[in-house]
């Protein structure tokens, strides 16, 4: 049997990892929307909120990072509408849309790692895609860094995109 030298096995890995899935997002910060492609052909386009304090990575800073990302967990599937999230756990309580009074975490999570030097903290800053109550809101930017999404966008997102797939934030 021939060995398969170790440099081939590594440029394998890396393009098996890297192209697991032909899956993207694109989110454009200036319109306020995020576009889903397989490959280069376009399948949907959804409204969004990207934080109101604007554009960067820094820690602490509740601003929606740039560049390049990927989905490194999922959270959700087959909660219902509405299902509030705390540390990434359903608590039982469901909300409707433009409940008064609360803005937390609700119906799906798409959970964000960045991929380059200017987003690398994406991930230990908790950036997600994520459903919210706060659906008078969608179409301007009104979060605290996580790029928002009304309830039944995000099932439909979250069930079309795999862990893995690449998550592009563009200001325009």
């Amino acid at each position: 049997m021939r060995r398969v030298p170790l440099f081939l096995t590594a440029i394998l890995t890396l393009c098996l990892c890297s192209c697991g899935t032909s899956k993207r997002l694109v989110v454009n910060v200036d319109q306020q929307r995020i576009a889903l492609y397989d490959k280069d052909e376009f399948l949907a386009s959804y409204p969004v909120s990207t934080s109101k304090f604007g554009l960067g990575d820094r820690p602490g800073s509740y601003k929606t990072p740039l560049g390049t990302m990927k989905i490194a967990e999922k959270f959700g599937g087959g909660a219902r509408s509405g299902a509030v999230f705390k540390s990434r756990q359903a608590t039982g309580e469901v909300l409707p849309p433009n409940a008064p009074g609360r803005d937390p975490i609700v119906t799906r999570i798409l959970w964000l790692k960045g991929t380059q030097m200017h987003n690398r903290h994406a991930h230990q800053r908790y950036i997600y895609i994520h459903g919210t109550p706060e659906e008078r809101h969608i179409g301007k930017p009104a979060s605290y860094g996580c790029i928002r999404m009304r309830s039944r966008d995000i099932i439909d997102l979250y069930r079309r995109v795999p862990k893995g797939a690449t998550v592009t934030v563009v200001r325009g």
